[in-house]
């Protein structure tokens, strides 16, 4: 054995470290965050959050015709079920949806993105829900307000279509109707474009519903996807939304 070998390397000098590692190339580090991406993506869609957009004018004057907006679906789990005020995505009950609006993306790629949640879904209802299991709703008191339980609801954030009353399609409150108790395990929605939004009041048939056809009245909250929380496109409308204030004052 000679003297270096018996002293180690020489001072200053690093032990060699074999070849280096050479990492994945271009291509395949390309595939790989992508798959990362869509399996994210699919995740938060089936256990969080997902992205859907405005169908119609139902929801103006706040929500818009093909805004972009964020579903929340955690609110709802473990018991939890949609309060009175809030904006929910929800399936189909029956015959709401029209041709157009139920088809959806057309596009072959749009659809396979809106599947795995990397692009706005359609074929959903958004609405706000006035009534929930037990509710009684009556349209409309002489101010013109719906009357929820015994309740005057103040609503300034809906459209009333140049009209003072807050019920749906109506000329004038004169034409009124009552409503429920609401079943167990539905709810009674509306559009906030009271004069132009086919909903569980337009579905109860009054006089001016043309064509209202025999959908149901109520919403099941089995077919509630979540809760909008946010209007997310376009960027210079984006906002959290939130329960309105009024709806806090009503009581059973």
């Amino acid at each position: 054995m000679t003297v270096d070998d018996a002293r180690g390397s020489p001072e200053g000098s690093e032990p060699d470290a074999g070849p280096a590692k050479r990492g994945l190339p271009l291509w395949q580090e390309t595939v790989l965050l992508l798959v990362i991406a869509i399996l994210l993506a699919i995740v938060l869609k089936v256990f969080l959050v997902q992205a859907f957009y405005i169908p119609s004018e139902s929801m103006e004057p706040g929500l818009i015709k093909n805004d972009r907006i964020l579903v929340e679906k955690p609110s709802y789990w473990f018991g939890g079920t949609p309060r009175r005020g809030d904006v929910i995505v929800f399936k189909d009950p029956g015959g709401w949806l029209g041709a157009e609006e139920a088809v959806g993306p057309t596009n072959p790629l749009v659809r396979v993105m809106a599947k795995i949640g990397l692009y706005p879904s359609g074929g959903h209802l958004v609405k706000r829900v006035i009534g929930v299991a037990g509710d009684t709703i009556h349209c409309c008191n002489a101010h013109g307000q719906l009357v929820v339980n015994g309740r005057p609801l103040s609503e300034p954030e809906v459209s009333r279509g140049g009209e003072r009353c807050d019920g749906p399609e109506v000329d004038s409150c004169t034409t009124g109707w009552t409503v429920g108790p609401v079943p167990s395990g539905d709810l009674f929605v509306m559009g906030d474009n009271r004069a132009h939004s086919a909903d569980s009041a337009y579905h109860l048939c009054h006089p001016r519903a043309v064509g209202c056809g025999s959908g149901p009245v109520f919403v099941p909250t089995s077919e509630v996807v979540g809760k909008v929380v946010m209007l997310m496109w376009p960027p210079g409308r984006a906002h959290l939304i939130h329960r309105p204030s009024g709806f806090a004052a009503l009581t059973r």
